[in-house]
């Protein structure tokens, strides 16, 4: 216990520091609250669902989450029922055992419910493709409105799909550029 103690007084922090505020972001942010309210008319609630992965995409859009995203101060929330959600943030290959369990979700969710396809793995199927125990691509078992390539896909281009498909409700098609992150 005295070596640990004396090693990291010896070595001290070995964090990285803290980013910069940047201020494009801050007046981004004032941005996307309004268009969130004029589109949705109220906070946007998500459903996210692991329907395989590797949680790669889930620490991604756990991050989302942290002070310097600030998803609550955008207007943007987690709910835990489907029957509370806009939309459904779905990530990983459809593995055979959560094939029944994501169409149960998406059946559960007040329709027209959004449904945004996290990472490589759920755009495409990924490393994992499709086998006797992976469907493969979130498509193949529900429709999809916007997809997030990437693995994982960083925080800024999941906020982007998602603003993405939130502007698919409002003109009825997926600004793809978005999503990929070029807009």
């Amino acid at each position: 216990m005295w070596q640990l103690l004396r090693q990291v007084a010896r070595v001290g922090l070995v964090t990285e520091p803290a980013p910069e505020a940047n201020e494009a972001w801050r007046r981004d942010e004032a941005r996307i609250r309004g268009e969130l309210l004029a589109i949705v008319g109220r906070a946007l609630s998500i459903r996210q669902v692991d329907a395989g992965s590797c949680n790669g995409c889930e620490l991604e859009i756990h991050a989302l989450n942290n002070p310097y995203y600030n998803l609550e101060g955008l207007g943007i929330r987690f709910v835990a029922s489907p029957r509370h959600a806009d939309m459904l943030l779905v990530t990983g290959p459809v593995s055979r055992h959560m094939e029944a369990a994501l169409r149960r979700t998406y059946d559960a969710a007040p329709q027209p419910v959004l449904v945004v396809a996290v990472g490589d793995c759920g755009c495409d199927g990924g490393v994992f493709g499709e086998s006797y125990a992976c469907r493969g691509r979130i498509a193949h078992v529900i429709p999809v409105d916007v997809a997030i390539p990437g693995c994982p896909p960083p925080p800024r281009d999941l906020l982007r799909g998602i603003l993405a498909a939130v502007s698919t409700r409002h003109t009825g098609r997926a600004d793809t550029e978005a999503a990929r992150g070029g807009g």
